[in-house]
């Protein structure tokens, strides 16, 4: 497990490099900084992966400060399973409809994340999820394909940044390599395959991986009564 956490730490590495050229080439166009944290607001949803390699991050915090966060956490969960009472725990977002996930995570929710420290910096900066470390910039492959064209209303307020090549990267390679590194992680936790589990932040930081495990295992059960 650590290997393959180790192997992920690294490919996040890579998007980090390619997020420091961005800031070096276009200083005066980027806000992204650590210590903005104009994104970090709401819920959104983190693969199985990102929320293990976030878990180890956490571990790593002073006891008093992971027992205040877990605390916070869990009345975070809490009043998302009064949102929706399908919603328990260990709190996969598969295990619901994905049509009830937009009542869970609506876009007016402007709550900080958990994660941020009172000076609103990263309590776990190096193990923050992938969607956390895209964030703030259009995602172009370097084949020109756009995978996601918003960007953060702070950078690039007068200019157009899917205008701008050395901002592309290979993403495509990039989520094609995650992809697989994923399916050994549920694997090697079911010997089963699967392309998806999601949860929150807030479930990541409280995560229990046999429980985990078991929902899925679930899940998989009742795919196949299903069909």
């Amino acid at each position: 497990m650590n290997d393959l956490l180790d192997t992920y730490s690294a490919l996040l590495g890579e998007v980090d490099i390619w997020f420091t050229g961005c800031l070096v080439r276009h200083p005066n166009l980027i806000a992204c900084r650590n210590g903005c944290s104009a994104c970090c607001r709401g819920l959104f949803d983190i693969t199985l992966l990102d929320a293990i390699h976030l878990k180890r991050g956490f571990d790593a915090l002073p006891e008093p400060l992971i027992n205040e966060l877990l605390q916070t956490a869990a009345r975070r969960l809490e009043q998302l399973s009064r949102v929706n009472p399908g919603f328990v725990e260990p709190w996969l977002l598969n295990g619901i409809p994905e049509s009830d996930w937009d009542a869970l995570m609506p876009e007016e929710d402007d709550t900080p994340c958990l994660l941020l420290s009172k000076n609103g910096e990263c309590l776990v900066y190096d193990s923050r999820p992938m969607t956390c470390r895209l964030n703030g910039i259009p995602l172009i492959d370097v084949s020109g394909e756009e995978l996601f064209d918003e960007w953060c209303t702070l950078n690039f307020t007068k200019d157009d940044p899917r205008l701008f090549p050395d901002l592309r990267f290979e993403f495509t390679e990039l989520f094609s390599r995650e992809l697989l590194l994923f399916q050994r992680l549920i694997h090697h936790l079911t010997g089963t395959i699967r392309n998806e589990v999601d949860l929150f932040i807030p479930a990541a930081v409280v995560l229990d991986c046999n429980k985990i495990v078991a929902a899925i295992k679930r899940l998989d059960r009742s795919a196949a009564e299903y069909h």
